[in-house]
Protein backbone atom coordinates (compact mmCIF):
# COMPACT_ATOMS: atom_id res chain seq x y z
CA UNK A 1 0.00 0.00 0.00
CA UNK A 2 1.19 3.48 -0.81
CA UNK A 3 -0.67 5.30 1.97
CA UNK A 4 0.61 6.07 5.47
CA UNK A 5 -0.48 3.82 8.39
CA UNK A 6 -3.96 4.50 9.80
CA UNK A 7 -4.59 4.74 13.53
CA UNK A 8 -5.93 1.30 14.59
CA UNK A 9 -8.37 3.05 16.94
CA UNK A 10 -10.53 3.68 13.88
CA UNK A 11 -11.04 -0.04 13.32
CA UNK A 12 -11.30 -0.89 17.01
CA UNK A 13 -14.11 1.62 17.47
CA UNK A 14 -15.85 0.51 14.29
CA UNK A 15 -15.94 -3.08 15.59
CA UNK A 16 -17.28 -1.89 18.96
CA UNK A 17 -20.09 -0.07 17.17
CA UNK A 18 -20.93 -3.16 15.14
CA UNK A 19 -20.89 -5.43 18.21
CA UNK A 20 -23.53 -3.21 19.86
CA UNK A 21 -25.77 -3.67 16.83
CA UNK A 22 -25.75 -7.48 16.78
CA UNK A 23 -28.31 -9.63 18.53
CA UNK A 24 -27.20 -11.62 21.61
CA UNK A 25 -25.64 -14.95 20.70
CA UNK A 26 -24.50 -13.83 17.27
CA UNK A 27 -21.61 -14.50 14.95
CA UNK A 28 -20.82 -12.17 12.02
CA UNK A 29 -18.53 -13.09 9.12
CA UNK A 30 -16.82 -10.79 6.58
CA UNK A 31 -14.70 -11.87 3.61
CA UNK A 32 -12.23 -10.01 1.40
CA UNK A 33 -12.86 -9.42 -2.26
CA UNK A 34 -11.48 -11.81 -4.85
CA UNK A 35 -8.57 -11.00 -7.10
CA UNK A 36 -10.51 -10.83 -10.35
CA UNK A 37 -9.24 -12.50 -13.54
CA UNK A 38 -8.94 -10.83 -16.93
CA UNK A 39 -7.89 -13.45 -19.52
CA UNK A 40 -5.08 -15.97 -19.91
CA UNK A 41 -3.22 -15.68 -16.58
CA UNK A 42 -3.97 -11.99 -16.09
CA UNK A 43 -5.60 -10.46 -13.04
CA UNK A 44 -6.97 -7.07 -12.08
CA UNK A 45 -5.44 -5.00 -9.31
CA UNK A 46 -6.78 -6.12 -5.95
CA UNK A 47 -9.19 -3.71 -4.26
CA UNK A 48 -10.36 -4.65 -0.79
CA UNK A 49 -14.02 -5.20 0.10
CA UNK A 50 -14.88 -2.03 1.97
CA UNK A 51 -16.73 -3.55 4.94
CA UNK A 52 -13.82 -5.72 6.04
CA UNK A 53 -11.47 -2.78 5.53
CA UNK A 54 -13.77 -0.55 7.62
CA UNK A 55 -13.60 -3.09 10.46
CA UNK A 56 -9.96 -4.19 10.25
CA UNK A 57 -7.81 -1.97 8.01
CA UNK A 58 -6.47 -5.14 6.40
CA UNK A 59 -5.78 -4.45 2.73
CA UNK A 60 -4.93 -7.99 1.64
CA UNK A 61 -6.70 -10.72 -0.29
CA UNK A 62 -8.12 -13.89 1.33
CA UNK A 63 -8.62 -12.22 4.72
CA UNK A 64 -11.64 -13.04 6.89
CA UNK A 65 -13.07 -11.41 10.00
CA UNK A 66 -15.27 -13.24 12.50
CA UNK A 67 -16.97 -11.38 15.32
CA UNK A 68 -18.74 -13.27 18.11
CA UNK A 69 -19.15 -10.59 20.81
CA UNK A 70 -20.88 -12.87 23.35
CA UNK A 71 -18.56 -15.86 23.12
CA UNK A 72 -17.63 -17.17 26.59
CA UNK A 73 -13.92 -17.13 25.70
CA UNK A 74 -12.78 -13.55 25.15
CA UNK A 75 -10.13 -14.50 22.58
CA UNK A 76 -12.83 -15.81 20.24
CA UNK A 77 -14.90 -12.60 20.24
CA UNK A 78 -12.77 -11.10 17.44
CA UNK A 79 -10.74 -13.28 15.10
CA UNK A 80 -8.86 -12.20 12.00
CA UNK A 81 -7.79 -14.80 9.48
CA UNK A 82 -5.00 -13.88 7.06
CA UNK A 83 -3.22 -15.69 4.28
CA UNK A 84 -0.24 -17.72 5.43
CA UNK A 85 2.80 -16.89 3.39
CA UNK A 86 5.77 -19.02 2.35
CA UNK A 87 9.05 -18.54 0.50
CA UNK A 88 7.54 -19.15 -2.95
CA UNK A 89 4.74 -16.62 -2.41
CA UNK A 90 7.27 -14.11 -1.10
CA UNK A 91 9.44 -14.56 -4.21
CA UNK A 92 6.61 -14.29 -6.74
CA UNK A 93 4.10 -11.96 -5.08
CA UNK A 94 5.98 -10.26 -2.29
CA UNK A 95 5.64 -10.22 1.45
CA UNK A 96 2.25 -10.84 3.11
CA UNK A 97 1.18 -9.71 6.58
CA UNK A 98 2.61 -11.52 9.56
CA UNK A 99 0.25 -12.15 12.47
CA UNK A 100 1.99 -9.41 14.41
CA UNK A 101 1.58 -6.90 11.58
CA UNK A 102 -2.09 -7.79 11.19
CA UNK A 103 -2.60 -7.16 14.91
CA UNK A 104 -0.81 -3.82 14.75
CA UNK A 105 -2.99 -2.64 11.84
CA UNK A 106 -6.36 -3.94 13.08
CA UNK A 107 -6.04 -4.00 16.86
CA UNK A 108 -7.24 -7.63 16.81
CA UNK A 109 -5.15 -9.82 19.11
CA UNK A 110 -6.28 -13.21 17.82
CA UNK A 111 -4.88 -13.58 14.30
CA UNK A 112 -5.00 -17.05 12.73
CA UNK A 113 -3.91 -18.39 9.33
CA UNK A 114 -6.92 -18.70 7.07
CA UNK A 115 -6.26 -22.41 6.52
CA UNK A 116 -7.80 -22.85 10.01
CA UNK A 117 -10.96 -20.91 9.19
CA UNK A 118 -13.49 -23.72 8.76
CA UNK A 119 -12.35 -25.61 11.85
CA UNK A 120 -12.63 -22.49 14.01
CA UNK A 121 -15.95 -21.56 12.40
CA UNK A 122 -17.51 -24.91 13.36
CA UNK A 123 -16.64 -24.31 16.99
CA UNK A 124 -17.99 -20.75 16.99
CA UNK A 125 -21.23 -21.60 15.20
CA UNK A 126 -21.93 -24.26 17.83
CA UNK A 127 -22.06 -21.48 20.45
CA UNK A 128 -24.18 -19.13 18.33
CA UNK A 129 -27.88 -18.74 17.65
CA UNK A 130 -27.69 -16.07 14.93
CA UNK A 131 -25.36 -16.00 11.91
CA UNK A 132 -24.93 -12.61 10.24
CA UNK A 133 -23.95 -12.79 6.56
CA UNK A 134 -22.56 -9.94 4.48
CA UNK A 135 -24.29 -9.59 1.10
CA UNK A 136 -24.04 -6.48 -1.09
CA UNK A 137 -27.42 -4.73 -0.90
CA UNK A 138 -26.41 -1.38 -2.37
CA UNK A 139 -29.23 -0.04 -4.54
CA UNK A 140 -26.85 0.57 -7.46
CA UNK A 141 -25.02 -2.74 -7.18
CA UNK A 142 -24.53 -4.91 -10.26
CA UNK A 143 -24.55 -8.56 -9.22
CA UNK A 144 -23.46 -10.49 -12.30
CA UNK A 145 -20.31 -11.80 -10.61
CA UNK A 146 -20.42 -13.86 -7.42
CA UNK A 147 -18.19 -12.54 -4.61
CA UNK A 148 -16.44 -14.47 -1.83
CA UNK A 149 -19.15 -13.23 0.53
CA UNK A 150 -21.82 -14.57 -1.87
CA UNK A 151 -20.16 -17.97 -2.19
CA UNK A 152 -19.68 -18.23 1.55
CA UNK A 153 -23.32 -17.33 2.23
CA UNK A 154 -24.49 -20.07 -0.13
CA UNK A 155 -22.16 -22.59 1.53
CA UNK A 156 -23.07 -21.48 5.04
CA UNK A 157 -26.84 -21.77 4.53
CA UNK A 158 -26.35 -25.34 3.37
CA UNK A 159 -23.83 -26.26 6.07
CA UNK A 160 -25.83 -24.83 9.00
CA UNK A 161 -29.47 -24.99 7.84
CA UNK A 162 -31.24 -24.69 11.20
CA UNK A 163 -29.43 -21.61 12.52
CA UNK A 164 -31.15 -18.25 12.35
CA UNK A 165 -29.72 -15.92 9.73
CA UNK A 166 -29.49 -12.13 9.76
CA UNK A 167 -28.37 -9.45 7.26
CA UNK A 168 -25.28 -7.36 7.91
CA UNK A 169 -25.96 -4.87 5.11
CA UNK A 170 -28.60 -2.76 6.93
CA UNK A 171 -26.31 -2.47 9.96
CA UNK A 172 -23.28 -1.52 7.88
CA UNK A 173 -25.31 1.07 5.96
CA UNK A 174 -26.38 2.57 9.30
CA UNK A 175 -22.86 2.64 10.78
CA UNK A 176 -20.85 3.70 7.76
CA UNK A 177 -23.10 6.66 6.90
CA UNK A 178 -21.61 8.59 9.85
CA UNK A 179 -17.90 9.26 9.43
CA UNK A 180 -15.51 9.57 12.37
CA UNK A 181 -12.92 12.34 12.51
CA UNK A 182 -10.23 9.90 11.39
CA UNK A 183 -12.29 9.00 8.34
CA UNK A 184 -13.01 12.64 7.53
CA UNK A 185 -9.28 13.39 7.70
CA UNK A 186 -8.62 10.55 5.22
CA UNK A 187 -11.28 11.89 2.85
CA UNK A 188 -9.72 15.36 3.23
CA UNK A 189 -6.38 13.87 2.22
CA UNK A 190 -7.97 12.41 -0.91
CA UNK A 191 -9.51 15.83 -1.64
CA UNK A 192 -6.14 17.55 -1.15
CA UNK A 193 -4.50 15.19 -3.65
CA UNK A 194 -7.32 15.90 -6.09
CA UNK A 195 -6.68 19.62 -5.66
CA UNK A 196 -3.02 19.14 -6.59
CA UNK A 197 -4.03 17.26 -9.71
CA UNK A 198 -6.59 19.88 -10.72
CA UNK A 199 -4.20 22.79 -10.26
CA UNK A 200 -1.59 20.90 -12.32
CA UNK A 201 -3.87 20.37 -15.30
CA UNK A 202 -5.28 23.91 -15.34
CA UNK A 203 -1.91 25.09 -16.65
CA UNK A 204 -1.70 22.15 -19.07
CA UNK A 205 -5.09 22.45 -20.79
CA UNK A 206 -5.12 24.27 -24.13
CA UNK A 207 -6.52 23.80 -27.64
CA UNK A 208 -5.01 20.73 -29.28
CA UNK A 209 -4.37 18.82 -26.06
CA UNK A 210 -5.86 15.31 -26.01
CA UNK A 211 -8.22 14.26 -23.22
CA UNK A 212 -5.99 11.26 -22.45
CA UNK A 213 -2.98 13.52 -22.04
CA UNK A 214 -4.89 15.36 -19.30
CA UNK A 215 -5.72 12.00 -17.72
CA UNK A 216 -2.01 11.12 -17.75
CA UNK A 217 -1.11 14.37 -15.97
CA UNK A 218 -3.67 13.61 -13.28
CA UNK A 219 -2.59 10.02 -12.64
CA UNK A 220 1.02 11.20 -12.31
CA UNK A 221 0.08 13.75 -9.66
CA UNK A 222 -2.20 11.34 -7.80
CA UNK A 223 0.29 8.49 -7.55
CA UNK A 224 3.09 10.90 -6.73
CA UNK A 225 1.07 11.84 -3.62
CA UNK A 226 0.58 8.25 -2.35
CA UNK A 227 -2.80 7.66 -3.98
CA UNK A 228 -3.58 4.34 -5.69
CA UNK A 229 -4.94 6.46 -8.52
CA UNK A 230 -8.41 7.51 -9.61
CA UNK A 231 -11.26 6.85 -7.19
CA UNK A 232 -13.41 5.98 -10.25
CA UNK A 233 -13.08 6.03 -14.02
CA UNK A 234 -12.26 9.67 -14.81
CA UNK A 235 -14.54 11.73 -17.04
CA UNK A 236 -12.49 14.13 -19.18
CA UNK A 237 -15.11 15.33 -21.60
CA UNK A 238 -14.66 18.15 -24.09
CA UNK A 239 -17.23 19.67 -26.41
CA UNK A 240 -20.36 17.60 -26.94
CA UNK A 241 -18.96 14.86 -24.67
CA UNK A 242 -19.50 17.22 -21.73
CA UNK A 243 -23.21 16.40 -22.15
CA UNK A 244 -22.59 12.63 -21.82
CA UNK A 245 -22.94 11.92 -18.11
CA UNK A 246 -20.68 8.87 -17.94
CA UNK A 247 -18.30 9.59 -20.80
CA UNK A 248 -15.05 7.71 -20.13
CA UNK A 249 -13.41 7.27 -23.54
CA UNK A 250 -11.18 10.33 -22.96
CA UNK A 251 -9.80 10.05 -26.50
CA UNK A 252 -10.70 13.31 -28.24
CA UNK A 253 -8.80 16.50 -28.97
CA UNK A 254 -9.80 19.54 -26.92
CA UNK A 255 -10.91 22.26 -29.32
CA UNK A 256 -10.69 26.05 -29.06
CA UNK A 257 -13.97 27.46 -27.74
CA UNK A 258 -15.12 24.20 -26.15
CA UNK A 259 -15.87 23.58 -22.49
CA UNK A 260 -14.00 20.72 -20.81
CA UNK A 261 -15.93 18.89 -18.08
CA UNK A 262 -13.62 17.15 -15.60
CA UNK A 263 -15.21 14.65 -13.20
CA UNK A 264 -12.16 13.34 -11.39
CA UNK A 265 -11.14 12.26 -7.92
CA UNK A 266 -8.20 10.71 -6.15
CA UNK A 267 -8.39 7.76 -3.80
CA UNK A 268 -6.34 7.72 -0.61
CA UNK A 269 -6.14 4.77 1.81
CA UNK A 270 -9.32 3.36 0.19
CA UNK A 271 -11.24 6.58 0.92
CA UNK A 272 -12.45 8.60 -2.03
CA UNK A 273 -12.90 12.12 -3.31
CA UNK A 274 -15.23 13.22 -6.11
CA UNK A 275 -14.67 16.56 -7.89
CA UNK A 276 -16.22 18.09 -10.99
CA UNK A 277 -15.16 21.31 -12.67
CA UNK A 278 -16.02 22.67 -16.10
CA UNK A 279 -13.24 24.79 -17.62
CA UNK A 280 -12.71 26.60 -20.94
CA UNK A 281 -10.24 24.83 -23.22
CA UNK A 282 -8.79 28.17 -24.38
CA UNK A 283 -8.61 29.63 -20.88
CA UNK A 284 -11.45 32.10 -21.30
CA UNK A 285 -15.15 31.37 -20.71
CA UNK A 286 -17.44 32.67 -23.45
CA UNK A 287 -20.42 34.82 -22.55
CA UNK A 288 -22.79 31.84 -22.86
CA UNK A 289 -20.50 29.53 -20.91
CA UNK A 290 -20.35 32.12 -18.12
CA UNK A 291 -24.14 32.38 -17.99
CA UNK A 292 -24.61 28.64 -17.67
CA UNK A 293 -21.67 28.21 -15.27
CA UNK A 294 -23.02 30.90 -12.95
CA UNK A 295 -26.47 29.28 -13.00
CA UNK A 296 -24.98 25.93 -11.95
CA UNK A 297 -22.84 27.61 -9.29
CA UNK A 298 -25.97 29.29 -7.89
CA UNK A 299 -27.70 25.91 -7.60
CA UNK A 300 -24.56 24.35 -6.11
CA UNK A 301 -24.43 26.94 -3.31
CA UNK A 302 -28.15 26.73 -2.63
CA UNK A 303 -27.87 22.95 -2.38
CA UNK A 304 -25.02 23.15 0.15
CA UNK A 305 -27.19 25.39 2.33
CA UNK A 306 -29.89 22.67 2.36
CA UNK A 307 -27.53 19.97 3.65
CA UNK A 308 -28.54 20.43 7.28
CA UNK A 309 -29.37 17.93 10.03
CA UNK A 310 -32.96 16.74 9.75
CA UNK A 311 -33.36 17.07 5.98
CA UNK A 312 -33.70 13.92 3.82
CA UNK A 313 -32.50 13.20 0.28
CA UNK A 314 -35.93 12.99 -1.46
CA UNK A 315 -37.06 16.35 -0.05
CA UNK A 316 -33.61 17.84 -0.60
CA UNK A 317 -33.57 16.81 -4.25
CA UNK A 318 -37.08 18.21 -4.71
CA UNK A 319 -36.03 21.61 -3.33
CA UNK A 320 -32.83 21.66 -5.38
CA UNK A 321 -34.99 20.98 -8.42
CA UNK A 322 -37.00 24.11 -7.69
CA UNK A 323 -33.85 26.22 -7.60
CA UNK A 324 -32.67 24.66 -10.86
CA UNK A 325 -36.07 25.39 -12.41
CA UNK A 326 -35.62 29.08 -11.63
CA UNK A 327 -32.13 29.16 -13.14
CA UNK A 328 -33.29 27.41 -16.33
CA UNK A 329 -36.11 29.95 -16.66
CA UNK A 330 -33.58 32.79 -16.48
CA UNK A 331 -31.44 31.07 -19.12
CA UNK A 332 -34.45 30.72 -21.41
CA UNK A 333 -34.07 26.95 -21.61
CA UNK A 334 -37.57 26.35 -20.24
CA UNK A 335 -40.59 28.63 -19.92
CA UNK A 336 -43.61 28.94 -17.65
CA UNK A 337 -45.75 26.96 -20.09
CA UNK A 338 -43.28 24.05 -19.86
CA UNK A 339 -43.63 24.17 -16.08
CA UNK A 340 -47.42 24.47 -16.18
CA UNK A 341 -47.75 21.45 -18.47
CA UNK A 342 -45.05 19.30 -16.85
CA UNK A 343 -45.60 15.80 -15.54
CA UNK A 344 -44.86 16.01 -11.76
CA UNK A 345 -42.96 12.70 -12.00
CA UNK A 346 -40.76 14.15 -14.77
CA UNK A 347 -40.49 17.93 -14.24
CA UNK A 348 -39.42 20.22 -17.04
CA UNK A 349 -36.00 20.94 -15.53
CA UNK A 350 -35.06 17.26 -15.95
CA UNK A 351 -34.48 17.85 -19.67
CA UNK A 352 -31.31 19.75 -18.75
CA UNK A 353 -30.55 18.35 -15.26
CA UNK A 354 -31.38 14.67 -15.29
CA UNK A 355 -29.39 13.25 -12.36
CA UNK A 356 -29.44 13.63 -8.58
CA UNK A 357 -27.56 16.33 -6.71
CA UNK A 358 -25.89 14.38 -3.91
CA UNK A 359 -24.78 10.95 -2.79
CA UNK A 360 -22.93 9.61 0.25
CA UNK A 361 -19.12 9.47 -0.12
CA UNK A 362 -16.54 7.45 1.78
CA UNK A 363 -14.91 4.06 1.29
CA UNK A 364 -17.15 3.70 -1.75
CA UNK A 365 -17.64 6.60 -4.14
CA UNK A 366 -21.39 5.94 -3.97
CA UNK A 367 -21.10 5.11 -0.30
CA UNK A 368 -23.50 3.39 2.07
CA UNK A 369 -26.54 5.19 3.42
CA UNK A 370 -30.33 5.01 3.39
CA UNK A 371 -31.85 7.81 1.26
CA UNK A 372 -34.78 8.11 3.69
CA UNK A 373 -32.57 8.59 6.75
CA UNK A 374 -32.46 12.14 8.06
CA UNK A 375 -29.17 13.97 7.61
CA UNK A 376 -26.90 13.82 10.64
CA UNK A 377 -23.56 15.40 11.58
CA UNK A 378 -20.70 13.31 10.21
CA UNK A 379 -22.40 12.40 6.93
CA UNK A 380 -20.26 13.20 3.88
CA UNK A 381 -22.00 14.08 0.62
CA UNK A 382 -21.14 15.20 -2.87
CA UNK A 383 -22.95 18.27 -4.21
CA UNK A 384 -23.05 18.10 -8.02
CA UNK A 385 -25.73 19.98 -9.96
CA UNK A 386 -25.30 20.35 -13.71
CA UNK A 387 -26.88 21.77 -16.84
CA UNK A 388 -26.45 19.88 -20.11
CA UNK A 389 -27.49 21.63 -23.34
CA UNK A 390 -26.92 19.01 -26.02
CA UNK A 391 -27.99 21.30 -28.85
CA UNK A 392 -25.18 23.69 -27.84
CA UNK A 393 -22.61 20.96 -27.04
CA UNK A 394 -22.36 22.60 -23.63
CA UNK A 395 -22.34 20.67 -20.38
CA UNK A 396 -21.52 22.32 -17.05
CA UNK A 397 -21.29 20.42 -13.76
CA UNK A 398 -19.79 21.66 -10.50
CA UNK A 399 -19.11 19.24 -7.66
CA UNK A 400 -17.58 19.50 -4.20
CA UNK A 401 -17.50 17.09 -1.25
CA UNK A 402 -18.88 18.33 2.07
CA UNK A 403 -19.42 17.02 5.59
CA UNK A 404 -22.47 17.94 7.63
CA UNK A 405 -21.67 19.51 11.01
CA UNK A 406 -23.86 20.42 13.98
CA UNK A 407 -23.94 24.06 12.88
CA UNK A 408 -23.42 24.17 9.15
CA UNK A 409 -21.44 22.37 6.48
CA UNK A 410 -17.68 21.97 6.07
CA UNK A 411 -16.63 22.07 2.43
CA UNK A 412 -13.77 19.59 2.10
CA UNK A 413 -12.87 21.12 -1.29
CA UNK A 414 -13.04 24.77 -0.30
CA UNK A 415 -9.44 25.30 -1.45
CA UNK A 416 -10.08 24.01 -4.97
CA UNK A 417 -10.73 26.84 -7.47
CA UNK A 418 -14.42 27.15 -8.30
CA UNK A 419 -14.94 30.79 -9.34
CA UNK A 420 -14.57 31.42 -13.08
CA UNK A 421 -12.14 34.29 -12.56
CA UNK A 422 -9.75 32.18 -10.48
CA UNK A 423 -9.89 29.30 -12.95
CA UNK A 424 -9.13 31.66 -15.85
CA UNK A 425 -6.31 33.32 -13.94
CA UNK A 426 -4.56 30.02 -13.21
CA UNK A 427 -5.07 28.76 -16.78
CA UNK A 428 -3.45 31.90 -18.18
CA UNK A 429 -0.64 32.25 -15.62
CA UNK A 430 1.86 30.18 -17.56
CA UNK A 431 3.98 27.32 -16.24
Amino acid sequence: MKYAPIDSQLFIQNRKNLAKSLKPGSIAIFHSNDIMPTSADGTMTFIQQTDIFYLTGIDQEESILIMAPDHPDEKFREILFVRETNEEIAIWEGKKFTKEEATEISGIENVIWNSEFYKVLDSLVAHSEFIYLNINEHLRATKEVQTRNDRFAKWCLKKYPIHRYERLAPIMHELRAIKSEIEIDLIKKACDITEKGFRRILKFIKPGVKEYEIEAELIHEFINNRSRGFAYSPIIASGFSSCVLHYVENNKECKDGDILLLDIGAEYSNYNSDLTRSVPVNGQYSKRQKEVYQAVLNVHRAAIDMLVPGNVIPEYHKEVGKVMEGELLKLGLINKTDIKNQDPSSPAYKKYFMHGTSHHLGLDVHDYGNIYRKFEPGMVFTVEPGIYIREESLGIRIENDVVIKENGVEDLMKNIPIEMEEIEEIMNSGS
